[in-house]
């Protein structure tokens, strides 16, 4: 589905990621881990078409998104839900989805809002309320259905458990494994390491911008101290 070729991208002469070489497949999660300023959200980014790529190849289901606008890969099947969520805080639950869903028709529309509430009843349940006043799981929910809001084939998804309550890291893991299990190809990043690992089916690891490591995810599994020392958190 998702296939990057020697991708290298940043910000002006900054380069964040260098010769970094991914699939993500349908219906399967691909978890991209790695200290703080590796160049994980870059990654995302970059593939969204959010920040310039300077060399390599972005291809979805075959075709190069080189030259594609952020919109453009939005309509070809990608979307993303972003790192802090970046929900409209003053619209209602009801009017971030709409906005999501402004590719489709309204007819799509309806029927996809429907959806992200049978995904996340309780957007359902808050669909008049400010989006500012919803708790942290609550926003990432409405960020998540936000997305899903287009029709993706892919999601791009980044930290999303980040700052929230463990019950609601589970409905939000427990929300992607449904999400895999209708299509849909993920890319994870994920500060989460076991979480992540739990749920990879492939899994590269960022040092630097560059791939350290790389691995199906039962492998990974095997032995989580060595993921854990290239993310530096080897406490021997």
């Amino acid at each position: 589905m998702l296939e990057l070729r020697d991708l290298k991208c940043g910000y002006g002469q900054v380069i964040a990621v260098e010769a970094l070489s991914l699939r993500v497949e349908p219906g399967r999660i691909t978890a991209l881990l790695g200290p703080n300023g590796a160049g994980k959200s870059s990654t995302l980014m970059c593939v969204a078409g959010h920040v310039a790529q300077n060399a390599g190849a972005i291809l979805f289901e075959g075709e190069d998104l080189g030259r594609l606008s952020p919109g453009e890969r939005t309509e070809r099947g990608l979307a993303i839900v972003p790192e802090g969520r970046r929900i409209f805080p003053d619209l209602t639950v009801f009017e971030n989805l709409l906005i999501g869903g402004y590719l489709r028709s309204p007819q799509a529309g309806r029927r996809n809002m429907e959806r992200v509430y049978d995904l996340f009843p309780r957007l359902g349940e808050r669909r008049d309320q400010r989006a500012g006043s919803l708790s942290g799981g609550e926003q990432q929910m409405l960020a998540m259905g936000r997305a899903l809001m287009v029709e993706p084939r892919l999601l791009l998804v980044d930290e999303m458990s980040l700052g929230l309550m463990p019950a609601m890291v589970d409905q939000c893991f427990k929300a992607l494994s449904t999400l895999m299990q209708a299509g849909i190809g993920i890319l994870l990043v994920e500060q989460n390491t076991p979480r992540a690992l739990a749920v990879a089916d492939e899994v590269t690891v960022l040092v630097s911008g560059r791939c350290a490591y790389q691995a199906d995810g039962t492998t990974a599994r095997r032995d989580p101290a060595l993921i854990d020392s290239f993310l530096g958190l080897d406490k021997h």
